[in-house]
């Protein structure tokens, strides 16, 4: 399996557990009264599902991204790109127009 597939698939293997963490403290401290809806719906099941799978996509996003961007650190500080020596605004020209009544 090729690398980035492996990092890719263990990333959100990370994202769906953090999810699972983020959910059961969702429910655990009551947040916004959810506690008490879902224990009061009879599609509890389904709606601790969706709140976690909902999550698990953003959270393995997350922390997909932050993973790929870490890959490009390097101890030496940012590299390459064009260095800004001058940043004073530059001059433009502007006629006039009248305005007629």
């Amino acid at each position: 399996m090729p690398r980035l597939i492996r990092l890719y698939i263990t990333q959100v293997l990370v994202g769906f557990a953090l999810s699972a963490v983020f959910t059961a403290g969702l429910i655990w401290f009551d947040i916004a009264g959810l506690r008490g809806l879902i224990m009061r719906s009879d599609a509890a099941l389904l709606a601790v599902f969706m709140l976690w799978f909902m999550n698990g996509i953003v959270f393995a996003g997350v922390q997909f991204a932050w993973k790929i961007m870490s890959l490009a650190e390097t101890e030496d500080g940012p590299r390459g790109g064009s260095p800004v020596s001058d940043l004073r605004p530059a001059a433009a020209r502007q006629e006039a127009t009248a305005h007629r009544r």
